[in-house]
């Protein structure tokens, strides 16, 4: 049965409002939470960038039944893969296992931040997969020593762990890192509805089975709201960088840089991309390509904080249903 979540999107609300929203969405009925991990919204109209770590530690002690995740952390950059062992860990234990570590090759607008630069895509690949292996071995609980091509790690160990490992999805999207990647993961992150990327994730060698104990995980933004208008005009504002495409937001240093790449993008082009209004039809066929590709997890972006609160009150629970009810069991 497709499962359905609600994201936590810490560049468009503070943090206090965000953990609101996590107890609002669970009594909506989302079945998990995710959260972007950020240090720079994308736009300035947008205005936040909370730590999300410290949002999914409040989150984890105010929910009861949701799943959480991020959505995702890079390892490799502004933090070291054994200290993101250590946070993960930690939530694991917070939740009651209802962690998810969900992990990526990064963008150049967060980890910049740190002064090291922005290697390239194949530097970026090879160091997440140090980062993941590091990771590993540091939940198996015993003493790490690593000497890797990016990353050392010298007599580490986790001292609190939960009694079953933490889950690790991890971002992919060509051939490439699918055939890298999908070995090293209990589940499959990719934010466009792609069959073939279910197709190739199965058929790599070693990887788990998505539908057989292994989860394929995407995300889709919406723009719920009474008046249409409103809905076009506040995805528009908050949202017209998302027509980039990965390739090209992976890339970008600053919010000056997706503002200028935006520039020329039309509210009309938004609304083509985004299902925008209050037609929770028109949503749920935006939603439906990812469970015709193959995908076990979907989970909604509602974009802007304002009206969000209205959206969890008014539209989440009969958009679930209506979503259960259309999805394949």
């Amino acid at each position: 049965m497709t499962r359905f979540g609600y994201t936590l999107m810490t560049e468009q609300s503070g943090p206090r409002e965000l953990v609101s929203y996590a107890i609002a969405a669970e009594r909506a009925g989302f079945d998990f939470e995710v959260s972007s991990d950020h240090y720079s919204p994308w736009l300035t109209e947008q205005g936040h960038a909370s730590y999300a770590w410290s949002v999914l530690g409040a989150v984890a002690q105010a929910t009861e039944r949701v799943g959480l995740m991020t959505y995702v952390t890079c390892p490799t950059m502004r933090y070291h893969p054994a200290v993101v062992a250590q946070k993960a860990a930690t939530l694991g234990l917070l939740s009651d296992g209802r962690f998810t570590l969900g992990l990526g090759s990064g963008e150049n607008l967060n980890e910049h931040t740190v002064g090291d630069g922005w290697p390239g895509l194949e530097t970026r690949h090879e160091m997440l997969a140090e980062a993941v292996e590091i990771i590993r071995e540091l939940f198996a609980g015993e003493l790490v020593t690593f000497r890797g091509d990016h990353f050392d790690v010298d007599s580490a160990r986790l001292w609190d762990l939960p009694e079953d490992a933490v889950r690790i999805a991890v971002a992919v999207a060509g051939e490439r890192a699918v055939e890298r990647f999908a070995p090293l993961a209990d589940d499959l992150i990719a934010v466009e509805p792609k069959a073939e990327v279910i197709t190739m994730w199965n058929g790599a060698a070693g990887a788990p089975t998505i539908g057989d104990g292994a989860r394929a995980i995407g995300q889709i933004p919406i723009c719920w709201d009474p008046s249409e208008e409103a809905a076009v005009q506040r995805a528009h504002e908050q949202f017209r960088w998302f027509g980039g495409g990965w390739n090209v937001n992976a890339d970008l240093p600053t919010t000056a840089g997706f503002a200028a790449a935006s520039q020329f993008v039309r509210p009309e082009d938004v609304a083509e991309s985004i299902p925008c209004g209050p037609d929770l039809d028109k949503i749920v066929e935006a939603v439906s390509a990812y469970w015709e590709a193959g995908f076990t997890d979907v989970a909604v972006v509602q974009v802007g904080d304002e009206g969000q609160q209205r959206f969890l009150d008014e539209a989440a629970g009969p958009l679930l249903e209506r979503l259960r009810a259309a999805a394949p069991s």
